[in-house]
């Protein structure tokens, strides 16, 4: 045990560290309750609202991978110390912006921000914390990651409520700061004791075939799957992506080690929280739009009424790696997704009369499902990684979770609007769009019906939706209680040692 990871100074660090992964987490979430705001006060049309919320995903994914091999080689800290620098840089750009240009260029450079951060929050872990430790620190990262999801929607309400459009980024900034102030003071530098050379070309061609890719599948649900703009772009991501394999593979300096893949726990582990990713990335795309349209809520009330999801992961995550500890670490993983997908069955089966109570209940059961698999499952990943590779090999397993999420809207967006429109057939062709458009339509025209004909078809489509959901997360708990192992030794692991600098 080194001076670091014995020092009490590291619980401190870890809470520097939830304040930067906090920093990225409400950011989106806010955004989403301030489009509508948005629409008016900068005059933006719909593509430009589109724009304002796909750039900062297209940089974010694109440049995950080359982020985490860059912290590797020059040093987590820093970068880190950079990322929060950008975000709070950005959101001031975006406080003070004009026009809708201005703010989707602000995005895309908080999209570098987050790209920086989320791999390189979990990378600095191995080196502050001991395997036996590291777990509970997982789960702690894992609980302030969840706490951005309902804080965005619910400081966003306020916010709108009482201040001017450019509040919901002005909260950016002091939480930046102060995340980068305890960085600065708390958090040790490391970096890769053998460094590799900055690979240019595997991260031109990662960056691009992953841009490629997400612009492709965020297009899909408006444009169509056949659209040509949407052929184009997975085709040519995937085409991209598989030059940046095999170059990677005959490369004697590659941004990523791929022969990761061959250590079981890294790949199911990663194979695991991808899957719990999809899943939850497919509730949190539907249930908004099932408490404003269905329900009736305000953009406060959504963030309030997504607490007991989150109750839930704050239950579950300590748990789960409670009984890791304890036990076998693919029980946790397994039961819990079987623990989410029960609750995400449950869902399905609600109605629209169906009380806030029944609601409550099964996103509480999906959350702690969520929870008691996802703390394990990367456990087992940071397990798995030499510390050397720390932050190039999270990055993967961010890279696929952030692909997953992103997959997991476009195919459950498609598969509500086919569901939502069947349901509905008959309509007037406006409230076949949404919901929420057949809702308005409905109030104007005094027609009680539609409204009812359309809140039914879309709790339809939301039921299909949670039992995809679902039925992707039992076939994870299967395949992790086959294929993740317990333990693997690992070469060059957790026994080597990084070049540490404290702060003094």
């Amino acid at each position: 045990m080194d001076a670091v990871t014995s020092s009490p100074r590291r619980w401190w660090a870890l809470i520097a560290i939830v304040l930067s992964v906090l920093t990225v987490g409400f950011d989106t979430t806010i955004l989403n309750v301030a489009l509508p705001t948005l629409a008016t006060a900068i005059d933006a049309g719909s593509d430009d609202l589109q724009w304002i919320v796909n750039a900062y995903v297209l940089v974010f994914a694109g440049l995950l991978l080359p982020m985490g091999a860059l912290g590797d080689r020059y040093g987590r800290k820093r970068l880190l110390m950079t990322g929060l620098l950008l975000f709070a840089g950005s959101s001031l750009v975006a406080v003070f912006a004009t026009d809708a240009a201005q703010v989707i260029a602000a995005r895309a450079l908080m999209g570098i921000g987050g790209a920086i951060l989320t791999p390189l929050t979990m990378a600095v872990l191995p080196v502050l914390f001991e395997p036996h430790e590291r777990g509970k620190a997982i789960s702690l990262l894992t609980m302030g990651m969840g706490v951005g999801l309902p804080l965005g929607p619910i400081i966003g309400g306020y916010l709108l409520e009482h201040f001017w459009w450019g509040s919901i980024f002005v909260i950016n900034i002091p939480v930046a700061l102060v995340a980068l102030a305890a960085v600065a003071i708390l958090v040790p530098e490391s970096r890769s004791a053998t460094p590799r050379r900055v690979d240019l070309l595997g991260a031109g061609l990662s960056t691009l075939g992953l841009v490629s890719v997400v612009y492709g599948v965020i297009e899909a649900p408006t444009r169509g799957w056949t659209d040509a703009r949407v052929l184009a772009g997975l085709a040519l991501g995937a085409a991209l992506l598989v030059v940046f394999v095999l170059v990677e593979r005959r490369s004697g300096s590659p941004m990523i080690d791929l022969r990761l893949f061959g250590k079981a726990r890294f790949a199911w582990g990663t194979a695991a929280g991808t899957l719990a990713s999809f899943a939850l990335f497919g509730l949190l795309f539907i249930l908004p739009q099932y408490l404003q349209a269905v329900r009736g809520d305000d953009a406060l009330g959504v963030g309030l009424r997504l607490l007991p999801l989150i109750g839930g992961m704050f239950v579950g995550a300590p748990l789960g790696e409670r009984i890791a500890r304890l036990t076998r670490t693919r029980l946790p993983v397994a039961v819990g997704l079987l623990l989410g997908a029960a609750g995400l069955a449950l869902g399905a089966r609600t109605g629209v009369g169906s009380g806030y109570g029944f609601v409550a209940t099964w996103l509480a059961i999906a959350g702690a499902g969520i929870g008691l698999a996802i703390t394990p499952a990367m456990d087992a990943v940071m397990g798995a990684l030499p510390r050397d590779e720390a932050g190039s090999g999270t990055a993967i397993t961010m890279t696929l979770r952030q692909i997953a999420g992103a997959l997991g809207v476009a195919l459950l967006g498609s598969l509500t609007a086919a569901v939502y429109r069947a349901r509905l057939d008959g309509a007037p062709e406006a409230a076949e769009h949404s919901v929420a458009a057949a809702v308005a339509i409905a109030a104007r025209g005094g027609d009680a019906a539609l409204a009812l004909a359309a809140r039914t078809a879309f709790v339809d489509a939301m039921g299909a939706v949670l039992l995809v959901c679902a039925a992707v997360a039992v076939a994870g708990a299967v395949l992790v209680a086959l294929l993740l192992p317990d333990a693997e030794p690992v070469a060059g692991g957790e026994e080597s040692v990084d070049e540490l600098t404290r702060v003094a």
